[in-house]
């Protein structure tokens, strides 16, 4: 045995195989328990039908938009331009954002018999979308019905 050899057995550096090692036990990782609870809805709905919900977020406030997103993050360019004139009169508005509950998105497209969103309800009537409230406010119409 050479010089080199000898030193490849006590060096593993130099291009010996490293000393065997013991394996470590590794504990296998277990989830805690969990309770389990009813899921809450997510959409302030709740489990009340569609069509009645609707209805009375309709009837019981003065002003209500059904629209993409809410109204500091609106999630669309028609939403965010409604809901920004809307604000310009500074009357309260009841927002429903329909990304959360798409049963209330398809449903209040039959409830209006109108097939886009943002919708507009004004005293309990479906005012229109957004390029009906744009004409309105323009026109000035808007002031008259929101007083």
């Amino acid at each position: 045995m050479g010089l080199f050899d000898r030193i490849k057995r006590r060096l593993p550096i130099v291009g010996g195989s490293p000393p065997p090692r013991k394996p470590v036990p590794v504990p296998q990782y277990r989830p805690p328990a969990r309770e389990e609870v009813e899921a809450e809805p997510l959409s302030p709905r709740g489990n009340q039908p569609v069509a009645e919900y609707i209805a009375e977020l309709v009837k019981g406030n003065k002003v209500v938009m059904f629209m993409k997103g809410t109204p500091d993050a609106p999630a669309c360019g028609f939403s965010a331009g409604s809901i920004g004139i809307l604000r310009g009169y500074g009357k309260p508005v009841f927002t429903f954002n329909v990304l959360a509950d798409g049963d209330v998105r398809e449903g209040v497209k039959s409830f209006s018999n109108w097939p886009t969103i943002p919708q507009i309800f004004i005293d309990g009537e479906f005012v229109g979308g957004a390029d009906i409230l744009k004409q309105l406010h323009e026109s000035g119409d808007l002031r008259t019905m929101l007083e």
